[in-house]
């Protein structure tokens, strides 16, 4: 037993079997109270079978502004005010009376705020009796012609049972009956008054289909968690639940006059099933015993008056009934003693105090922290069942913190696949309870969406089915044989029987009488015969005189063979003794040590959980950062691409930008050189002309009508006649180009002109005619310093844009200048051929003036070098 306390927490799982493929949604039910007034104002509607339907109080529309609407919730059924309890227990309770009797576990409680019904339905009242004791009804109704005798079955304080035998049994009792205590009587009990109209009840339920091969026996027990210390109500204990007196360190006063109840603790059994040590455990054979016991123990439960509710429960109560049952042997006759036959199930049935708020019961004391503590557990109720909804919602293997609370500990093996669970909650449609009312439909709501794994049926023993009625049929059989034979032989007759057995061994006596005197035969036969009976006779002593040594020899051998092993058993009994009390030691010292390795172990969960809390924060701040780093990474990746992207697109623009220039460039060196080129041709026909000629300055009529010819070099540029307009061909001429001409353009009447073959004259520019080219032309013009107008030809490229539309990118300028030589004095016109004596001094005769004309190439020009007269004329001196 040592060791298998010490190696519990390591001890492999042996569970009862659950098929974790099939679940079961917990049952949820709603019941629905009737007003205690006509005339209150009522927040819950009952609107179908399945589903209520709450809408605020008008007081909570004008405080809200209109922030409550109304909702509906769904339940598996729900059952109105006009609900009677039979309707209610065959809905919810009887489902789980037939799995209890077939071995299965099952929960059911009771949940709704303070004043709601639920201890009403439970327990019921007078006349109308709960769910508790219809429970009890329906199992003594079922099993009652096959339960076994008294203390057949015997519960250890391991929360197993085990079975003796009838001898053991017998002395059990006889040992209880010796005992000055209350012992049941049998037959017709007498029952509480204040009990009996609760447990009259008519509707003689019965499961149909009750193993008749089994027996069957009720142990029931009854404790209570209040300030989250579990109490065993059953306990014979001097107790007083009315006026507990406890300190300023919130501990209870012992005195003489008032002894509190121990608190009990919870301990795991070798299935991982939780159950309450050292619990008084009572065996009953009748619904009327089960309910005295409940209500023995209903008295001492904390009740107390509030704003609220006149008898509020101030704990959470736990009713629980274990059956016991075990097969017949194969002759139908005694119970198997097997333990691996014995099936142990259990129905709890749980009436929760209800959640209040403090500042409408108007608490104080120790009402003050009672309903804490109940709404602490109802709580961490309410975090168990949201932690278990997430687990199987989304898969997560989160821990549900069933340690948090003694309640949630208590009956964490139902939600882990040990039973079915049930749930009533009882609302009160009251308006002053609308808000408590709305937590509790969430709560309900939410504890729908949990399943429980479904436990499989416990195997058969393998025995032929059967076997009590054959063995009844068989008594009954033999009784009535043994009637009719006139009863059993005696033993008298037996002896009797052996005497004359051996009375017939003897030689036969011959006839002895004598009618003759001279007979001389009957008496030497006589003689003869009776000599031989001796000689028999003392055979027969002598043989019984060795018989007789010889069996006082064997019985003085057996005392001594007696003493020697009543002196062995006595050592052994004596060493057996001192081991047991080393044992008894030891186990006192472990338990000590269990107490303390419990309380050690419960400081360590807590602080797991905390760590656990901390961890899972530290993981989300991780994650959240980490997040955080991968939209930076991808950020300066976008950013990146959008720099590389704009570098290649700048240095693709300056590298064309750089070749044009150096193009234009290039090309003003060349102009620049071919000027000074003619410049030179020019100063060089000049030096060499005879100084004696003196040229006649061309009139501005005849330059209009007549080109000046030069002899040196030819001109760069065709003559082109006066009366045909002569246009200047593109650099770009074999291209699709758009000509853009705006409206307000004036004509130039040049003899130059821009134009481009195969173009699309537009006056605004438009993305159909782009889409159609691939250059673009725009002809600006604009008055320069000198009043002239100067025409501006912008070219660029057309490309198509990611967005499907078309761009122009501009790549060259070319200038168009008209000047007019107004430094230059008008020579006189052919009307006065004599010029007057000034005119002589502007005429061409000077060499410097000669020289300064020349002709100059705007650079970037697609037209070639042109003439452009600089000409200015000599001071004239004073």
């Amino acid at each position: 037993m040592m060791a298998t306390r010490a190696k519990k927490p390591r001890r492999p799982i042996l569970k009862k079997p659950s098929n974790p493929s099939l679940r079961d949604p917990v049952g949820v039910y709603c019941r629905v109270r009737p007003l205690s007034r006509p005339d209150q104002e009522c927040c819950i509607e009952v609107i179908s079978d399945t589903t209520v339907q709450m809408h605020p109080p008008d007081g909570y529309r004008i405080f809200r502004n209109g922030e409550y609407r109304e909702t509906q919730y769904s339940f598996k059924e729900v059952f109105g005010t006009l609900v009677v309890q039979k309707k209610v227990f065959d809905v919810v309770a009887k489902p789980l009376v037939e799995d209890l009797i077939r071995g299965k576990n099952g929960l059911l409680f009771t949940y709704g705020v303070t004043g709601s019904g639920k201890t009403h339905t439970m327990t019921g009242s007078p006349g109308d009796g709960g769910l508790l004791p219809r429970c009890l009804d329906m199992i003594f109704n079922s099993i009652g012609p096959f339960q076994a005798k008294r203390f057949v079955f015997k519960l250890d304080d391991k929360n197993g049972v085990d079975v003796q035998c009838e001898v053991d049994a017998l002395l059990e009792r006889q040992k209880r009956d010796v005992m000055p205590v209350p012992k049941p009587t049998p037959g017709k009990r007498q029952i509480d008054p204040e009990i009996a109209d609760m447990i009259n009840v008519q509707d003689q339920c019965k499961v149909e289909e009750v193993d008749e091969d089994n027996v069957y026996c009720v142990f029931v027990s009854y404790i209570e968690i209040y300030n989250n210390y579990i109490y065993d109500l059953l306990e014979e204990a001097p107790f007083d639940p009315i006026k507990p007196k406890w300190n300023n360190c919130n501990t209870p006063v012992r005195n003489g006059d008032f002894i509190p109840p121990q608190s009990k603790i919870l301990r795991e059994d070798q299935n991982h099933n939780m159950y309450v040590t050292g619990c008084t455990e009572v065996e009953v054979k009748s619904t009327e015993e089960a309910f005295e016991v409940f209500w023995r123990g209903q008295k001492k439960r904390r009740i107390a008056n509030t704003q609220l509710n006149r008898e509020s429960s101030r704990s959470h109560s736990v009713f629980i009934i274990k059956l016991a049952q075990a097969p017949l042997d194969a002759d139908g006759d005694k119970v198997l003693q097997e333990k691996e036959q014995i099936t142990l199930s259990q129905l709890s049935l749980v009436d929760l105090a209800g959640s209040e708020r403090t500042n409408r019961t108007k608490a104080e004391g120790n009402r003050l922290r009672e309903a804490g503590n109940i709404n602490q557990s109802l709580m961490t109720l309410r975090t168990c069942i949201e932690v278990l909804r997430e687990n199987q919602m989304y898969g997560l293997n989160k821990m549900v913190p069933y340690r948090d609370s003694k309640l949630t500990h208590l009956f964490k093996n139902y939600f882990d696949g040990e039973g079915k669970v049930r749930m009533i909650v009882c609302v009160n449609p009251k308006a002053e309870d609308y808000e408590e009312s709305l937590q509790v439909m969430r709560f309900a709501e939410m504890t729908q969406e949990v399943e429980v794994a479904r436990p499989v049926d416990r195997p058969l023993c393998g025995l032929t089915p059967g076997r009590r009625f054959r063995n009844q049929a068989f008594q009954e059989e033999l009784s009535r044989k043994l009637e009719m034979r006139g009863g059993p032989v005696d033993a008298e007759t037996e002896e009797q029987s052996v005497l004359e057995t051996i009375l017939q061994n003897f030689p036969p006596l011959p006839a002895c009488e004598l009618l003759d005197i001279n007979d001389d035969q009957t008496l030497p036969k006589l003689i003869e015969v009776l000599e031989k009976r001796h000689k028999l006779r003392q055979m027969l002593i002598k043989e019984f005189s060795k018989a007789v040594l010889t069996f006082k020899t064997m019985l003085q051998e057996f005392d001594c063979s007696v003493a020697s092993k009543e002196n062995y058993i006595k050592g052994r009994l004596s060493e057996k003794e001192k081991t047991i009390a080393g044992q008894k030691t030891e186990i006192e010292r472990l338990e000590k040590k269990i107490k303390t390795l419990e309380y050690k172990i419960e400081i360590l969960e807590k602080t797991a959980t905390i760590y656990e809390e901390d961890k899972r924060n530290l993981q989300q701040e991780l994650e959240s950062k980490s997040q955080k780093l991968q939209r930076q990474a991808s950020d300066k990746r976008r950013l990146e691409a959008r720099f590389q992207g704009m570098v290649a697109e700048t240095t693709m623009k300056w590298e064309k930008e750089c070749e044009r220039r150096v193009a234009a460039k290039q090309l003003e060196m060349q102009n620049k050189l071919w000027v000074k080129d003619e410049k030179l041709k020019q100063l060089k026909a000049i030096v060499t002309e005879p100084k004696s000629d003196k040229p006649e300055r061309p009139s501005r009529e005849r330059d209009r009508e007549k080109p000046v010819q030069r002899s040196v070099s030819p001109s760069p540029v065709p003559n082109a006649p006066p009366v045909r307009l002569r246009h200047r061909r593109s650099r770009s001429a074999g291209e699709r180009w758009v000509d853009h001409k705006p409206p307000s353009n004036l004509p130039t009447e040049t003899v130059m002109q821009p134009h481009v073959p195969h173009a699309i004259t537009v006056a605004a520019a438009s993305e159909k005619a782009l889409a159609k080219c691939d250059k673009y032309m725009l002809t600006h013009q604009e008055l320069a310093s000198d009043g002239e107008i100067e025409t501006k030809l912008i070219k660029g490229d057309v490309f198509k844009t990611r967005g499907g539309g078309q761009a122009v990118q501009f790549t060259d300028i070319e200038t168009l200048k008209q000047e007019s030589p107004t430094g230059r004095k008008r020579r006189s016109s052919p009307s006065n051929p004599d010029p007057p004596e000034d005119a002589a001094e502007s005429e061409w005769t000077d060499v410097e003036t000669r020289c300064s004309v020349a002709v100059e190439m705007r650079a970037g020009s697609a037209l070639g070098p042109g003439y452009e007269h600089h000409a200015q004329p000599k001071r004239r001196k004073p």
